[in-house]
């Protein structure tokens, strides 16, 4: 049989009235959404392995939603009483000839008795000296008026409230007064709940690769490290169900994805772009932009066949993080590196400047690195203040030189100190940038 997109209709009355309830345990804020965390908790109590799980969560989630609405969560206990059942756990496991009125409920280990634990509690209210006593209004908030349950449809979260006020109040006045023609397109919903992207800039070989390989402790897909120029496209590393890359062509259309601005630069760009997923903590927070080193020398003379700088700007004003890598044996900023920089003009705020691979010199020659570094960056950023520029390494101490790695006036620990505060600059600044949504429309 044909399996409905409406998995209600496919359970009876009984269950879903008890998937109900497990839903609203599982939905700890109460927003009507379970994200990964509640998502993840709960069925981790059918004990399948995390593998059968990521599938019932890819195929749930079939709309890439990231959370898991009432229909889509009935789905994935189906699937997860499957696959208690033995049934491989497939898409296609969906359109089995099984009775899905009739399909027995998933055993949930320690569920009953932490269901049974919340009724207990919300029997007890506090009375007017704090202490709890049993009382017949222990509902006493939902009968209350001023404290009416909100329906779902309405603002859930933060997001939504943002994403309505844009709708209602903002975006009338961006379309009367054609201000995406002169300063930045019309948002989308994909726009709001798109994670926090960091973009990583610089000449080929000056690590950018080796960079996020080194915060994720491993390599997204697709990925490929070498000495000579290796990173040939735009890559965008995000967090996904499996790994798997995607091309561009499909990326840029997909209504759930920030990319859609991306078509205007043509297929030349479209084939050069493509968007990396993989599960990893640090993913859930943020999102990466990998991009193709910079040209420099004789490679200048060969034009691109898209705006290198153009799509570097598009993506400027995305992200809310650039990171500028150099090499200490390749500090020459080159004519395409002097555009790409002047492209980011506007967006000083988010500018960091890394001097990457400063394990590979001795101390005197850092120190002349860093001076001819600084130099060449006042002859391109125009600003009176000094920028500040971050020493980072990726190697270990044991293949450090000796006068780096401890036997000369420039220890280790000094660039064990860099790297860790650049590090923490990459994972601190998510904390801020939720704050961004309304200034990037520049309405305070």
């Amino acid at each position: 049989m044909e399996f409905d997109n409406s998995p209600i209709n496919q359970c009876s009355k009984k269950h879903e009235k008890i998937y109900q309830e497990w839903f609203n345990f599982a939905d700890s804020d109460g927003d009507g959404r379970l994200t990964g965390k509640d998502a993840t908790n709960f069925l981790e109590m059918s004990n399948l392995p995390r593998d059968h799980l990521k599938q019932v969560w890819a195929i749930a989630d079939s709309k890439r939603q990231g959370f898991l609405g009432f229909k889509e969560f009935i789905t994935a206990m189906q699937l997860v009483s499957l696959a208690q059942a033995g049934h491989a756990v497939t898409s296609d496991s969906l359109n089995a000839e099984v009775d899905f009125e009739t399909l027995q409920l998933p055993t949930m280990e320690g569920l009953d008795g932490l269901l049974a634990k919340k009724k207990r509690v919300a029997k007890w209210a506090p009375d007017r000296n704090g202490s709890l006593v049993l009382s017949s209004r222990a509902n006493w908030f939902s009968s209350s008026k001023s404290s009416k349950k909100v329906p779902s449809h309405y603002v859930t979260s933060i997001i939504d409230g943002l994403k309505k006020l844009y709708v209602k109040k903002l975006k009338p006045l961006e379309v009367a007064y054609h201000f995406s023609d002169f300063v930045s397109p019309l948002l989308a919903n994909s726009d709001f709940d798109a994670k926090p992207m960091v973009m990583l800039l610089g000449q080929y070989s000056t690590g950018k690769t080796t960079f996020i390989k080194h915060l994720l402790k491993t390599s997204y897909p697709g990925a490929h490290i070498g000495p000579e120029p290796t990173t040939d496209r735009f890559v965008v590393v995000m967090n996904g169900p499996d790994e798997r890359s995607v091309p561009g062509n499909t990326i840029a259309v997909q209504a759930d994805m920030p990319f859609s601005g991306l078509t205007t630069f043509g297929t030349s760009f479209l084939s050069k772009f493509e968007c990396s997923q993989m599960p990893h903590p640090l993913l859930e927070n943020i999102t990466i932009v990998d991009t193709p080193g910079v040209l420099s020398g004789e490679k200048q003379r060969t034009q691109r066949s898209y705006d290198f700088t153009g799509v570097t700007s598009w993506f400027a004003a995305k992200c809310d993080l650039i990171l500028l890598l150099f090499d200490p044996h390749k500090l020459d900023i080159s004519d395409e590196f002097k555009r790409v920089i002047a492209s980011l003009q506007g967006h000083d705020d988010k500018i960091r400047v890394v001097l990457n691979k400063a394990d590979q010199v001795d101390t005197q020659q850092l120190m002349r690195v860093y001076g001819a570094l600084m130099w060449s960056l006042g002859r391109v950023l125009n600003t009176p203040e000094v920028t500040r520029v971050y020493i980072g390494k990726q190697k270990r101490a044991a293949r450090c030189t000796p006068a780096v790695s401890g036997e000369g006036p420039h220890p280790k620990g000094v660039l064990y100190r860099q790297s860790t505060v650049m590090q923490s600059s990459v994972a601190d600044f998510t904390a801020r940038t939720r704050d961004l949504y309304v200034t990037r429309r520049q309405i305070i």
